[in-house]
């Protein structure tokens, strides 16, 4: 279950992100598929809790080629197609990296791995996929708003998903226990 939640969330984020208009607060610019990716770091953590490092980068491959042929049958650019996939690989190996060595507790594991996997991500899709090097969506002015603004949502998504797995993980150790 958690790799087929690991998988959907990807592919769910890319086609939200096709289908809906990004949100804009204020100088703030953060597609609607922004609102999953937090979703996805924290699904990766647990797939990597259950199948171990190794099998986790095998899900990532999985996860990054559906996602790289979700977004172009969505009608993606091959230049947001590759943007996408390199910031996806670089956060997705940088936040499962992190969450291999940090020795804290499963919620701030997660919580830490994912807020560097999220600033990667933001940096690398909106510099390479958006701005004027890239599919030119974005002016050289808007962009250090568009990665804050999906920093900024990454990261209060991780943040709960961070305190949800907390008690449920000690229920579910709980569990364990007694049996």
């Amino acid at each position: 279950m958690r790799v087929f939640l690991y998988l959907v969330s990807i592919i769910a984020a890319n086609v939200v992100t096709a289908a809906f208009a990004p949100l804009q607060f204020g100088v703030f610019i953060v597609p609607m598929g922004t609102l999953l990716i937090g979703a996805t770091f924290i699904f990766r953590d647990l797939v990597q809790n259950m199948y171990g490092r190794g099998k986790t980068y095998l899900f990532i491959g999985t996860a990054l080629m559906l996602s790289a042929i979700a977004s172009y049958i969505l009608g993606d650019t091959l230049l947001i197609v590759m943007a996408s996939a390199l910031s996806f690989a670089a956060a997705e190996t940088t936040d499962t990296e992190i969450y291999t060595r940090l020795r804290l507790p499963m919620s701030w594991r997660v919580f830490y791995s994912g807020l560097v996997g999220g600033l990667l991500d933001s940096i690398i899709f909106v510099v390479i996929g958006l701005s004027p090097i890239g599919a030119n969506f974005l002016p050289w002015e808007a962009v250090p708003a568009a990665i804050l603004g999906q920093v900024i949502v990454k990261t209060v998504i991780q943040a709960v998903g961070a305190m949800l797995l907390n008690p449920i993980n000690n229920l579910l150790n709980k569990k364990m226990v007694s049996s």
